[in-house]
C-alpha cells in the first residue's frame, strides 16, 4: 500500500505547484499568484477531489477550506440545538415502514440503539468497498475539473467506475503528467501497489 495523497493539492493550469497541508498549499498558491499576476490556480481537497474556496488573507494554522459547491456543508454551519451535544448526537428524520419500526422498538435499548448497532455493523462489513467508492468519486471530481476536456475523458471515466485499472491507466496515459499522477493516486489510494 502506498502513502495517501496529500491532504490538499494546488494546480496552476495542468502543473501541480504544491501539495500538503492547507496552510502550506495556500501560501505557495498565494505567492504564485503574486509573482505571476492573474492566473488559474485551483486548490483541491484530496479526500473529495473537489476544488475548495479559501480565504486568501488567512494562511494561519487554523485556516479552513470551504467546498466550492453550494450547500455541501450545511450541517457543519447549522446552529446547535438542544439535545446531547457532548455525545455528538444528531437528530434526523428516518422514514421506515411500520414493520421496521415494530422490529426496531422490540430490540434491547430501543430503535436508536438498534440503528446505531446496524450502522456500525454495516460500516465494518462494507468499509473497504465504501473507501474504494469514495476514492473513485474523488478521482472523478478531480478529473472532471482538470481533465474534462482532455482526450479519452469519457472512456477513462467508464473504466474508473468499472474498476478496470489497466484500461483506466491506458486511457489517461496521454494526459499531462501531474494531472495523470494525481488522479491515479486519488482513484487507487488504498491499492496503488496494484495499479498496472
Amino acid at each position: 500500500m502506498s502513502p495517501q495523497p496529500p491532504a490538499y493539492v494546488a494546480f496552476e493550469g495542468d502543473r501541480r505547484i504544491s501539495a500538503g497541508s492547507l496552510r502550506v498549499v495556500a501560501r505557495v498558491a498565494k505567492a504564485a499568484l503574486g509573482q505571476r499576476g492573474a492566473g488559474s490556480i485551483v486548490i483541491f481537497d484530496s479526500s473529495t477531489g473537489r476544488p475548495v474556496d479559501i480565504n486568501w488573507r488567512d494562511t494561519s494554522a487554523g485556516m479552513e477550506a470551504r467546498p466550492m459547491t453550494r450547500g455541501a456543508n450545511i450541517a457543519a454551519s447549522a446552529p446547535r440545538r438542544p439535545g446531547r451535544p457532548k455525545l455528538g448526537v444528531v437528530a434526523r428524520e428516518v422514514t421506515l415502514l411500520p414493520r421496521h419500526w415494530e422490529w426496531l422498538n422490540a430490540q434491547p435499548g430501543g430503535a436508536s440503539v438498534a440503528l446505531r448497532k446496524l450502522v456500525e455493523e454495516a460500516r465494518r462489513a462494507n468499509g473497504d468497498r465504501d473507501r474504494q467508492r469514495a476514492a473513485r468519486e474523488a478521482a472523478y471530481h478531480f478529473m472532471s475539473a482538470m481533465a474534462g476536456n482532455l482526450p479519452n475523458f469519457e472512456e477513462a471515466s467508464r473504466a474508473l467506475f468499472a474498476d478496470d485499472r489497466r484500461r483506466f491507466v491506458g486511457q489517461i496515459a496521454g494526459w499531462p503528467a501531474d494531472i495523470r499522477d494525481h488522479v491515479v493516486k486519488l482513484a487507487y489510494r488504498d491499492q496503488a501497489d496494484q495499479v498496472p
